[in-house]
C-alpha cells in the first residue's frame, strides 16, 4: 500500500538545503506574486508546471514546492526529460521485471515509484516522448503503475511538478504534446521571470554567488565597485540566473574586476553577434547598446578633459581602477594620449 500523505497550506521550515527567501523571491512585484501562489500551491498535492526561460531557477522552485510540504520527509525524484533516449525512459519511469528484455537480470523499480511518498520532478517536460505521455497520463488518473515485463499494477503517491522553457501550447497545435497530459499537469502554473526582468536582484544574487564560491574555494575575492554592478545590471543575461552564477564562480578563482568586465564585454559581442536581424528590421536592443557605449565614451572623454588628460585623476574621479580605466579606454574606442585633445575638442567643441 502506498504512503499517503497529507499536505498543509503553511510555511514549514525546509529539510533541503535552498538559497535563502528573500533571495529566492527578490524585490520585484512579480516574484512577490510568485510566492503567494507558491505559498498556496505547496500546502497541496496538485500537479505544478512550471514554466521559464533555461537557467531561471525552475528546479530550485520544484524542491522549495517538494521542501515545504508535509511530504518533505520523502524523496524527491528528478527526471531530465531530454538527457536520457526515448528507448530507455521507459525502463527509467516505471521499471521493469527481471527477464522482461536482454540484459534486464533483475527487478529494477522506476523513478516514478522510487519517489512513491515524495515529489517526482520532471523537467523540460515538452520533450516527453508521446508514448510516454499516455503511461504519464495514466500515473496522474490512476495513480498506478506496471513495470515493463509486469502485470500487476503498483499504487503510487506522488505529486508530479514539471518544468518546461517551450510554449507547450505551440507543441499542441504540431501534435507533439497531448492536450489531455497538458490540462492535467497545468492545474497550477507558476511563471518564473527571466533574469533581465528582475535586475533589482542582481547585486543580492551576485553576493549570494560570492558567497558560496568564496567558501567552496576558500578564498576571498576583491568587493565589486559600483561600477561593476552597474554593468552587471546592464547586461542582458541569456543564460539567466545559471550565466550569472557561472560569472561570479570565474570571479572568484580568477578575479580581478577587469577579467569580469572583460568577459561581460564578451558575452554581449557574442550576444550582437548571435541577434537575428530581418532584413529592413532595427534591433532595439542594439540601439540602446550602442547608445549605452557612446555614452561611456563620451563620460570618460569628458573627466579626462576635466583632468587635463591625467588618467589616475580621471580613474579616481570615475570612482573605478586605474587598469579598469585604462580596459574602457580601449574598449570604447578613445585614441592614444598624443591625439587625445584634438579627439576631445571634436566632441565637445561644437557643443560647448
Amino acid at each position: 500500500m502506498a504512503k499517503t500523505c497529507t499536505f498543509e497550506a503553511t510555511w514549514r521550515e525546509p529539510q533541503s538545503n535552498l538559497p535563502p527567501m528573500d533571495l529566492l523571491f527578490g524585490r520585484t512585484d512579480k516574484l512577490k506574486e510568485i510566492r503567494e501562489r507558491v505559498d498556496k500551491v505547496a500546502g497541496s498535492d496538485l500537479p505544478v508546471l512550471i514554466r521559464g526561460e533555461s537557467g531561471t531557477g525552475k528546479e530550485i522552485f520544484a524542491k522549495l514546492i517538494h521542501s515545504y510540504s508535509l511530504c518533505n520527509s520523502g524523496p524527491f525524484v528528478k527526471v531530465h526529460c531530454p538527457a536520457i533516449p526515448g528507448t530507455l525512459l521507459e525502463s527509467e519511469l516505471f521499471g521493469y521485471e527481471a527477464g522482461s528484455f536482454t540484459g534486464a537480470w533483475r527487478t529494477k523499480p522506476g523513478r516514478v515509484e522510487v519517489a512513491d511518498g515524495g515529489s517526482l520532478f520532471l523537467d523540460e517536460i515538452g520533450d516527453l516522448d508521446p508514448s510516454l505521455q499516455v503511461k504519464l497520463l495514466h500515473v496522474l488518473q490512476d495513480r498506478q503503475i506496471v513495470r515493463i515485463g509486469g502485470q500487476e499494477a503498483k499504487s503510487v503517491d506522488v505529486r508530479i511538478i514539471c518544468a518546461t522553457h517551450c510554449p507547450l501550447e505551440e507543441e499542441m497545435e504540431k501534435g507533439r504534446f497531448r492536450s489531455d497530459l497538458f490540462f492535467r499537469i497545468n492545474v497550477v502554473a507558476v511563471h518564473l521571470p527571466p533574469l533581465r526582468e528582475r535586475k533589482e536582484d542582481i547585486p543580492d544574487l551576485a553576493a549570494y554567488f560570492l558567497k558560496v564560491y568564496e567558501a567552496k574555494y576558500n578564498r576571498r575575492a576583491a568587493p565589486m565597485s559600483d561600477t561593476c554592478l552597474l554593468r552587471l545590471q546592464e547586461y542582458h543575461w541569456p543564460g539567466n540566473i545559471r550565466e550569472l552564477e557561472n560569472v561570479m564562480n570565474s570571479f572568484v578563482v580568477l578575479g580581478p574586476e577587469e577579467n569580469l568586465l572583460a568577459d561581460l564585454d564578451s558575452r554581449q559581442a557574442q550576444d550582437a553577434r548571435n541577434e537575428p536581424e530581418l532584413e529592413g528590421s532595427v534591433s532595439l536592443r542594439k540601439i540602446a547598446r550602442q547608445a549605452a557605449r557612446e555614452a561611456e565614451r563620451r563620460a570618460i572623454l569628458r573627466t579626462l578633459d576635466a583632468n587635463r588628460g591625467n588618467r589616475k585623476k580621471a580613474a579616481r574621479a570615475l570612482n573605478i581602477s586605474y587598469r579598469a580605466l585604462l580596459y574602457r579606454i580601449k574598449e570604447v574606442g578613445i585614441p592614444s594620449k598624443r591625439i587625445l585633445r584634438s579627439e576631445i575638442g571634436t566632441v565637445f567643441g561644437q557643443a560647448n
